[in-house]
């Protein structure tokens, strides 16, 4: 069904703050111009993805395409931990993203899920050797993003999770299903690291992507907020756990988000690799930003491919949407101020 606030989609100025540009080529830019989004790409430490370095060369190249319409956080690579140098290269990276217009930095999963000591420990989010990184970006007055821990469904067996896009992830990466995987970290364990590193650093602008891997419950990320002032979370990929809950609790996910409305930042997580040409990469995003668009302005009842039961959208006004899909962003990373 299309939107019913179309004027309100198109009157507004949207920024997808959560994607992935990892191809050198124009087919979502090009599609953000006409929808009229601005783009934040992401460089991650994944191994499926390219090196952060080359990530961050491709969306600087992509960018002077359509200067101020694509910006893109920096990342680092954790080859060699251990080694007397690791913090120094890290930091170069950092230094280099920075110098080159990045608007953030990211820590992702691979922290506590993959990453070992040389006595085969799991490493996490607070580990001592990560302080000269986070004091680091305190100094210089750079945001954090994180991706750490994953959502609950991620130690729930397949046939108990509660979206689909959850149940078809982990049975295709069963190396992150940690249900799987019983000598690994448990979701107390990475979300109780981070934690310690917000005490440790309060100073530290702080952004937990993927609803701070709170997304089962808005209590919890609500409680989440009010303990971390610093702190704000982004919605990527984590929109369909909100209209799973609003199922039942259509008025907590709406009370959740307008209460909490200066701390939520809209992104997709859409990941161009050239996979998909370029008509069907525009489709499928143009198809997110509408339908997740939607169920933040509309109120009829609405179904999501992900999602098992109709629900309600949340009606929310103009003021609340501009907020979520780009005064937010703005706050949260600066640099975004044209």
């Amino acid at each position: 069904m299309p939107l019913q606030k179309d004027h309100i989609y198109y009157d507004i100025q949207k920024i997808d703050a959560h994607i992935h540009q990892n191809v050198n080529r124009s087919a979502i830019l090009d599609e953000a111009a006409k929808e009229r989004w601005r783009l934040v790409s992401i460089n991650t430490n994944y191994a499926g993805f390219n090196s952060t370095d080359k990530q961050r060369e491709v969306a600087i190249e992509c960018g002077k395409r359509s200067p101020g319409n694509l910006h893109f956080m920096a990342s680092f690579g954790v080859e060699g931990w251990g080694e007397t140098e690791w913090a120094e290269k890290a930091l170069e990276q950092i230094k280099t993203g920075w110098k080159n217009g990045a608007v953030a930095v990211k820590i992702w999963k691979n922290v506590g899920m993959e990453l070992r000591d040389k006595n085969g420990n799991f490493v996490m989010a607070d580990h001592t050797d990560f302080d000269p990184i986070y004091e680091y970006l305190v100094n210089n007055k750079i945001p954090l993003a994180t991706h750490l821990g994953e959502p609950k469904n991620c130690w729930l067996p397949l046939d108990e999770m509660t979206v689909t896009s959850d149940k078809e992830y982990f049975s295709k990466n069963p190396e992150y299903h940690m249900y799987l995987k019983k000598d690994f970290p448990s979701y107390e364990d990475q979300l109780q690291a981070r934690d310690r590193v917000l005490e440790k650093h309060p100073d530290l602008k702080f952004i937990g992507l993927h609803l701070a891997s709170l997304e089962w419950s808005v209590e919890e990320v609500a409680k989440w907020l009010d303990k971390h002032p610093n702190a704000g979370v982004d919605l990527a990929e984590r929109v369909c756990h909100l209209q799973y809950q609003a199922i039942d609790n259509h008025k907590k996910v709406k009370e959740f988000v307008e209460a909490y409305q200066d701390r939520i930042i809209f992104g997709t997580d859409q990941i161009d690799d050239g996979t998909l040409d370029a008509n069907e990469i525009q489709e499928t995003i143009r198809g997110k930003w509408h339908n997740e668009f939607r169920f933040f302005s509309d109120e009829d009842t609405q179904t999501a491919w992900n999602v098992e039961k109709p629900f309600k959208g949340l009606g929310l006004s103009k003021k609340i949407l501009s907020k979520l899909f780009h005064d937010n962003a703005i706050y949260y990373y600066p640099r975004l101020i044209k």
